[in-house]
């Protein structure tokens, strides 16, 4: 008879023994047909210009972290819309703090300026100015 730790680790087995199977089938049954285009970067005859390091705006990466963040934490609202009635008070108020503590999210990241796509440039303080022409 197994022990629980026994059955977790039957389980991982037969995980490991399908993952293997399914890898060694799909090695068996995918052409082998190699050719130059297939070899190139894209696939699609599209010829590469260029080097592949382009650096990026960070931009980017930044309005797809906040999009995410913000849409996770939306996704929680309708679980808790749907079974509200049976909730009662409680889950009101402790929904009314999460969603204070999302719009106090919301409103660091638009005070940061993050959310802006063309952000002004830094100012320089006149006394920096100053600085220069005396020196």
């Amino acid at each position: 008879m197994l022990t629980d730790f026994g059955r977790v680790f039957l389980f991982f087995i037969i995980a490991a023994i399908f993952v293997a199977a399914g890898l060694i089938v799909a090695r068996l049954l995918r052409p082998h047909r190699w050719y130059p285009g297939k070899l190139t970067t894209y696939e699609c005859g599209e010829e590469p210009v260029g080097t592949p390091w382009v650096q990026y705006n960070i931009r980017f990466y930044v309005v797809a972290l906040i999009f995410l963040i913000f849409d996770v934490e939306i996704v929680f609202l309708f679980p808790w819309a749907v079974v509200y009635q049976n909730l009662g008070m409680f889950a009101f108020v402790e929904m009314v703090i999460f969603l204070v503590i999302l719009l106090v999210g919301y409103a660091y990241v638009w005070r940061k300026g993050d959310l802006e796509w063309d952000r002004p440039e830094p100012e320089i303080p006149f006394i920096q100015i100053l600085k220069r022409f005396i020196s």
